[in-house]
């Protein structure tokens, strides 16, 4: 046992490191022991042997980990022309900007010679890409970049892990070839029939993709209320179909099986050996149906290695047998290791064996209640370290929905999947309704949004999580509330009155500021997109629970376009724009020239647009805010064109002077012109654009007028989100690329 966890530490090892070692090194050392596994006494000849075995997981890992990474360097810069021949593989992704699908290469006709072999395209002009479909096509290529946030959704970390190395957009001079006609491609038009059908029949309604979720892993068709609703009650596992689904579906048929066998014994052949066959295979033909993901890969895999020690008539502890699934899953994907929902997946199934084996010959619901109690405190710190947030409802809401899911709507829906009757597909659709409306009523129950907790604190969370489910009396566990007390008393410090902290959310192509004093907050733009995607996630991990201004400097989508889900999901107490197109159907103040306030010894000056007049530009309405600390100044400009930059010189002259510049217009040609900074003259200049930007922002002709003026730089770009804290001695920026470097994170040469 212990030799399997020496082997899942060196698995997990390499995914915490910033840069790789060589995989020979480590290979080599793991050669240079193995002499001396017989050599001394007894301890040393064991702890030799883990070391081995702790180094031959580790070079394993290393070798696929530097293999991977060879491969996505080969794709050369970003925006490098290729023409190739490919298949669509799985469902397309029809989205808010267009379409998104998986093309499988399978020839490159012009372009480098290392194109990963699958690649994620977007066609932003929403063409028709159906499943299994052949095309020679033009494509613009993308290495994986997206936005480096300390909190929420990390898409990087994601798509390192289900093996996305590039990214692509469609160009013009698409040609269809043949379709292709192997098992793939069938089955994925099968698929994409019955997600046409429930959306046909159910009239494109939300339990239309709650039933293509649960069948044919069809998830873009659920509304974004429904996702919502799934998050604030804590069950968006049972929409995924991984372990619990792929499980699921191997029971039942194990079941029925094994019901059949007794009845009418198969000559020759072991009933246990039919069963047990019989299950997998009803997993795998799941899986297939749910187009075969990495998450279902790994359920696959895990029930294949308890099926073959099932033949194997191998009576193994359940925890060994745990130990060894995992193994097996991370043998062959080193990269899950990544994966949230493998840790949370195989961490609460290691708990429920580990209670299990004190309820022994208790009552059916006494072992019920005992398993989510333990479900229910394991699953805290891997909540609160991944998602930021307790769902308070999500005991209930699980206990009444997975259930509800195992034992009526996933068996329903796969049958109205498997069985073209209308009236079937009705009755599943109306079941979808009712749990998708039960669980719209729940999530109005508050959450408890949890701040980013320090190492020391998560490890204390998981401690008396371990503790509490020990097989214990009550009284030994509720001493698990001490490890818990200071955690759920913590919160981030504050700025020093008279000071600020400045913080630019990595938005990608867009504009975000959090503006924190002592005791208030203040957000300069919001993004685009879903605000809780990026935003409420960074707001609550920064230990925030509501925002007293919410300032849009002006109507651009890249600056206010999540204002409306932001004003939905989080409190604010005082919105302001510089345009009445600004604000999502909520009261506003108008931003204008003159206006000032002071919070905990910090000033607010804001110096344009005017009252009266102005351009008809979007941008020359931006709403420039100058904040005044007792160690600096910060400029916020917007998107303020040069024009307006003149503008203020010629009104304010050296009273610009700031110590921090947030560039305008997201490092654009249009704006920081010389004369704006020589009035601002500031130490550090801020850049928020987005990693690869289409528009090639910051320019360099912007950057070169930064470093004529000698001004540092910090960009959201290559450093993700920006820290910036004012002191005696000069600006602090610190960016969250840098803090949590990991090998697999986009790195960018500066």
């Amino acid at each position: 046992m212990r030799a399997l966890f020496f082997w899942l530490a060196g698995l997990t090892l390499p995914s915490l490191l910033p840069r790789l070692p060589d995989w020979h090194l480590v290979a080599a050392l793991a050669v240079m022991l193995c002499p001396w596994r017989r050599v001394g006494p007894k301890t040393w000849r064991q702890g030799c042997l883990l070391a081995i075995t702790f180094l031959l997981a580790l070079a394993w890992s290393l070798w696929r980990a530097e293999s991977r990474l060879a491969e996505a360097q080969a794709l050369g810069p970003a925006g490098t022309a290729v023409e190739v021949v490919g298949t669509v593989r799985g469902l397309p992704d029809p989205g808010e900007f267009g379409v998104r699908f998986a093309l499988e290469v399978e020839q490159v006709l012009e372009g480098p010679a290392g194109m990963p072999r699958w690649v994620l395209v977007s066609d932003y002009r929403g063409g028709h890409w159906p499943a299994g479909s052949r095309w020679q096509l033009k494509l613009r290529m993308r290495p994986v970049a997206a936005s480096a946030n300390p909190y929420g959704f990390d898409a990087e970390r994601w798509m390192w892990s289900e093996g996305w190395l590039a990214t692509a957009t469609v160009r013009k001079g698409a040609l269809r070839l043949a379709d292709a006609a192997d098992g793939q491609s069938f089955i994925d038009r099968l698929r994409d029939r019955v997600r046409q059908r429930f959306l046909h029949v159910l009239e494109g309604s939300a339990a239309a993709g709650l039933l293509g979720a649960l069948t044919v892993g069809a998830q873009g068709d659920l509304p974004s209320s429904a996702w919502r609703d799934f998050a604030a009650t804590g069950t968006s596992h049972l929409v995924s179909i991984s372990g619990l689904h792929i499980t699921l579906a191997a029971g039942w048929v194990g079941w029925l099986t094994a019901r059949l066998v007794r009845r009418f014994p198969p000559p020759g052949v072991a009933p246990r050996t039919v069963v047990v066959v019989a299950a997998w295979i009803a997993a795998l033909m799941y899986a297939l149906l749910a187009g075969f993901s990495v998450p279902t890969q790994r359920s696959v895999l895990m029930l294949g290695v308890a099926a073959v020690l099932l033949l194997l008539r191998r009576p193994l502890p359940p925890l060994r047998l745990w130990a060894i699934a995992l193994a097996a899953v991370l043998t062959a994907d080193p990269f899950a290791v990544l994966a949230p929902g493998v840790w949370l997946s195989f961490g609460l199934v290691a708990v429920l064996i580990w209670s299990g084996q004190a309820v022994v010959g208790l009552p059916w619901w006494r072992r019920g209640l005992q398993a989510q109690w333990a479900v229910t405190v394991a699953s805290v710190p891997l909540l609160a370290g991944w998602f930021g947030q307790l769902p308070l409802v999500s005991p209930l809401a699980n206990a009444l929905a997975i259930p509800f899911a195992t034992f009526l709507l996933t068996p329903l829906a796969l049958l109205a999947a498997a069985v073209p009757a209308e009236g079937l597909t009705v009755l599943a659709g109306w079941l979808a309704e009712q749990g998708l409306w039960g669980l719209h009523q729940l999530a109005r129950l508050p959450t408890w949004p949890v701040p980013g907790l320090p190492a020391l604190l998560w490890l204390a969370l998981l401690a008396g999580a371990v503790w509490a489910v020990l097989p214990a009396g009550w009284t030994a566990r509720l001493w698990a509330a001490v490890l818990w007390l200071p955690v759920f008393l913590w919160r981030p410090p504050a700025p020093l009155p008279g000071t600020m902290q400045v913080t630019l959310l990595d938005v990608g192509q867009g504009l975000s500021v959090l503006v924190r004093t002592a005791r208030h907050a203040l957000l300069y733009d919001t993004g685009a997109g879903e605000a809780s995607r990026v935003v409420v996630p960074q707001l609550q991990g920064l230990g925030l629970s509501r925002l007293d201004t919410l300032l849009l400097s002006h109507h651009d989508s890249d600056h206010d376009g999540a204002a409306a889900s932001l004003l939905a999901a989080f409190p604010v107490r005082q919105l302001w724009g510089a345009q009445t197109a600004s604000a999502p159907g909520q009261p506003m103040t108008r931003c204008v020239a003159g206006q000032t306030w002071q919070w905990d010894g910090v000033r607010f000056e804001v110096l344009w647009p005017p009252a009266v007049g102005g351009a008809s530009d979007d941008n020359a309405h931006s709403c420039v805010v100058r904040v005044v600390g007792r160690n600096g100044a910060v400029l916020l400009p917007g998107d303020a064109p040069a024009a307006v930059e003149a503008t203020l010189v010629a009104r304010h002259g050296p009273a610009l002077a700031s110590t921090v510049l947030v560039v305008g217009h997201h490092g654009s040609r249009t704006a920081t012109s010389g004369v704006w900074l020589e009035a601002v003259r500031p130490r550090l200049a801020i850049i928020s654009a987005g990693a690869l930007n289409r528009y090639r922002h910051p320019h360099p002709d912007v950057l070169g007028r930064l470093a004529a003026h000698g001004v540092a730089v910090a960009r959201t770009d290559c450093q993700g989100m920006l820290t910036l804290t004012l002191e005696a001695g000069g600006p602090v920026v610190e960016g969250y690329r840098d803090r949590a470097a990991r090998y697999w994170r986009r790195h960018c040469p500066r």
